[in-house]
This record gives structure tokens, sequence and C-alpha cells, in this order.
């Protein structure tokens, strides 16, 4: 049998035993890792599953069931179950769930790769990472880490609605970090984020990255931040760089604009949202220079791709326009519950994974500055870049975050190196803050989000530039 047999097998079958509408995903994923530290290899890690997932909808319940098995049998006896599945939890009185409606399309769909990753000799690619680990070490980090991964998925999707759909989804990235110890005190420098830099791409990313290049900068700049002095407590106009703007878009607005949250279908990691229905369109969530999209159409972005896994299309979207809430994450059983048209967000992990509503591509458009024209225009700040450490509540509403490296801002320059910035805030009144934001954007991607019960891996993407918010606190009193 073929991908696409089994998959359409395994929907026949959970018509059969009475779904009134199922789906069925076959994906084949291999992935790959590496890590360095010192100048040695420290770990490789190479994994292949290939499995089928099958969803069945009766009344107002899913029911799914997996298996690593693509034969006939396998694929009609997990339809079978997984509408089983779907009756017994039939059995609590609840109204019907609609689906917004989605135009069938037989497609293929594939990412954009220029260089092969699993292609490139293993040699190659640790050769990579030992030199710039090993010239971090030389330049005084007591601890020099380096690490790439690589993920190689195709799906084959097909629904009881008519989707036949088959998509190659080639994602990686890297990064390096140095860590250096004091007396009573470790500090951190990544390049060029605290966590790597990832893509729907090729090798070409990591090669852009340039990871030898930045090794000896970071090693002595983390070194100089065990002197360095600490971020004064107070409240001041903050400039955060493109990096942490990233995961500042992720806490506060991807997680609070996911709509299974909204609607309190889903708390698990990332908890529920602050955000009500009844507001949107009308609330104010930032300043006029807040214009977030979701865009999963962004060519090499982590968080792109062709069709979601319910066969809905990418589609550009706004969540966020001139300051005002105007869009959510969503699928088609939460949007037809909320009273919107369109879903396009829903997405697994893998195989034995159910979708779930996920970010794609998160992001801030452009604004009209440059970092330099931010920081000339700052006449008291902190500028803070590449995050440390993370906390926000269960609404993802009240947040604090550290960064790795602050830096003074007197007069419109650029001053002394501060260690261990935090800043804190709400969100709504800190969006509103924001007043210069840079046209330099970069995709950041995230390949760690949380979310669900079995719990499961998402890969976001994240366009941002810095920015400037006023009268922000930062530091921690004594």
């Amino acid at each position: 049998m073929t991908e696409f047999d089994a998959a359409a097998a395994a929907v026949q079958a959970a018509l059969d035993a009475g779904a009134r509408y199922a789906d069925a995903r076959v994906m084949h994923r291999r992935y790959e890792s590496m890590t360095a530290r010192n100048g040695d290899v420290e770990e490789l890690t190479q994994d292949e599953s290939i499995g089928l997932g099958v969803r069945a909808l009766v009344g107002a319940s899913w029911g799914f069931h997996a298996v690593p098995d693509l034969s006939d049998a396998a694929a009609r006896d997990a339809g079978r179950r997984a509408t089983r599945t779907a009756m017994a939890s039939a059995r609590v009185p609840g109204p019907p769930v609609d689906l917004v409606p989605v135009q069938a399309v037989t497609a293929s769909w594939a990412s954009g790769c220029q260089i092969d990753p699993l292609g490139v000799p293993l040699s190659d690619k640790g050769d990579l990472l030992v030199d710039a680990t090993r010239t971090m070490a030389e330049h005084g980090a007591d601890l020099a880490e380096g690490l790439y991964q690589i993920w190689d998925t195709a799906k084959w999707f097909v629904s009881s609605e008519g989707h036949r759909i088959d998509q190659r989804i080639r994602e990686c990235g890297g990064g390096i970090s140095a860590t250096s110890i004091g007396d009573g005190e470790t500090q951190r420098r990544s390049w060029p984020s605290y966590r790597g830099q990832y893509g729907t791409t090729g090798w070409e990313l990591v090669e852009s990255l340039d990871l030898a290049a930045h090794a000896a900068q970071i090693a002595e700049e983390s070194r100089a931040l065990l002197t360095a002095p600490p971020c004064p407590a107070g409240e001041t106009d903050l400039i955060l760089g493109g990096e942490q703007l990233a995961l500042q878009i992720h806490e506060s607005v991807g997680h609070a604009i996911e709509l299974d949250r909204i609607l309190g279908w889903e708390a698990a990691f990332a908890g529920t949202s602050w955000l009500d229905l009844a507001q949107l369109g009308s609330l104010r969530y930032g300043s006029e220079l807040m214009n977030i999209t979701i865009d999963p159409t962004i060519p090499g972005a982590l968080g792109s791709f062709g069709f979601d896994d319910e066969g809905s299309p990418a589609v550009k979207r706004d969540a966020v326009r001139d300051g005002r809430w105007v869009g959510v994450l969503a699928g088609r059983d939460s949007a037809a519950m909320a009273s919107l048209d369109y879903g396009g967000s829903v997405r697994a992990d893998g195989w034995a994974r159910l979708p779930m509503v996920r970010m794609t591509n998160v992001g801030l458009e452009p604004g009209p500055h440059t970092l330099d024209e931010i920081i000339a225009a700052t006449d008291d700040g902190v500028l803070m870049d590449l995050n440390r450490s993370w906390s926000i509540d269960d609404k993802r509403l009240n947040f604090q975050f550290g960064c790795e490296v602050g830096w003074e801002i007197k007069k419109g320059r650029r001053g002394r190196m501060l260690r261990n910035p935090t800043y804190t805030g709400i969100g709504p009144l800190f969006w509103r803050s924001m007043d210069m934001l840079s046209s330099e954007t970069v995709s950041w991607g995230t390949p760690n989000c949380g979310k669900g019960q079995p719990g499961q891996v998402g890969h976001t993407g994240h366009p941002a530039a810095p920015a400037r918010f006023r009268n922000v606190r930062v530091g921690v009193s004594a």
C-alpha cells in the first residue's frame, strides 16, 4: 500500500464505523542532532519513524488512534478504533461540532532547500561544532557548547471531504553558547540565539550563521559580563533586540491568541488566555506601531507550510492591526464554535499525536526606524538582548524576562555593558508603550514550544526587529 492508500483506508473505515467526518495523516520523519562541548563531539542522535494517525468526529466528540503500521488491516483497524473512541466520548451530551468549510484539493508542497542537511557528511558537521567550541574555550569560556538539529518530514493527508495532500518539510538550524564561571557568578553569551536559529530550509541556513566567526567574541563577552555592573533597578526606556522581542511575541501574543485557550479548551503548559472573544476587533492590544501577522507563507521561516494538518491552505492573516486585536490562531472546529470563517493553524508534532491549534509564524511587521536611530533618540535607557529566562502567568498577561546582556544607553549612545538585565510588565500596557520599531526584521525560529497532554513540541516562527518601550520597570531591587 502507498501512504495515500493507508490514509484513505483509515478514513473509510472510520466512516463505515459511524463517523460523520474523518481524516488521516501518514508521517515519515527523520531527525538528526549533534552537540559538541569544549572542542569535542559529545552526542550524536539519529532517529526515524513512520506511522498513521486518524481522527474521527461523532457528534461533538473527536476520537483519535495511531499505529506504526501502514498495512491495510492496521489502517482500517485504526479508523474503527478512532470512531469507537469518539462514540464513547459522545455519550456525554453536547452540541454537534461544526467545521469551518475548506475546499478539498489534491496538492503537493515542499519547503525550499538548497543543501540537503542530511546529505552533508557528519564529519563536516562535526568539524563545524568542534572548531567553534574550541575557539570559545581558547578565548576564556569555561563551558563552550554548540549544536545543530535537522528534521526531514514527509506527510500524506486524506480527508472524508476529498483532500489528498502530500508535503515535505525540511527544517534545520543550530547555534553556539559560551558560559563563564566567576566568584558566585555565572554568565552566558550565545550566537545567534540562546537556543540557536532555525528555519524551513536546508544546511545553507547553518552555513549563513557563520558560527566560527562569532565564537571568540561571545566567549570574551561572557567573561566580561562576570565583572560588568548589574542592571540598575527602576523605570526607564527599554530597547529590546529582535531575538528577545521574538520571545516576547511568542509568550505574550502568540499563546494568548490561540483560540482553544481563549475558549477554555486547552490549558496545558502555557495556560489559558486573558483575551475575551467579545472584544475581538475592538480591544486595544498595543500602540499603532503594533502590527502582528499570522503568516505560514514566509519562505524559510520555521512556522511555514503549504497546508496545515486539517488540509487548510497556508494564508496570511492579521492578528493585531494598528494596535487593535483582530485575529486568532484557530482550527476548523474552534473557529466554527467562535463564529469565525477561518482555521489554518492546526498541526501535530508527529503521527502519534492529535493535531491541535499551534502558532505558525506569528510576527511583528517592520517599523520605520533603525536600531541606530532608536538608540540615538533615547536619552536614558537600557538595551537588552538574547533571552536567558522567562516567566509569565497562566493568563499570558503578567510577565518577567531576563536577558543575557544589557547595555546602558545615555544621551543617545550605547555605553557600558550590564549583567543580569531583567524587565517586567503587563502585556497590553507593555505593547501600548512601544513608540519606535526597527525595519531590521529577522524571522526567528523557535523549535521547542510545548503544549498539550500528552505533550507536543511545536516549531514556530517569529519575525521581529528591535523596538523601544517607554517607562518599563527593569532590574531587581535589593
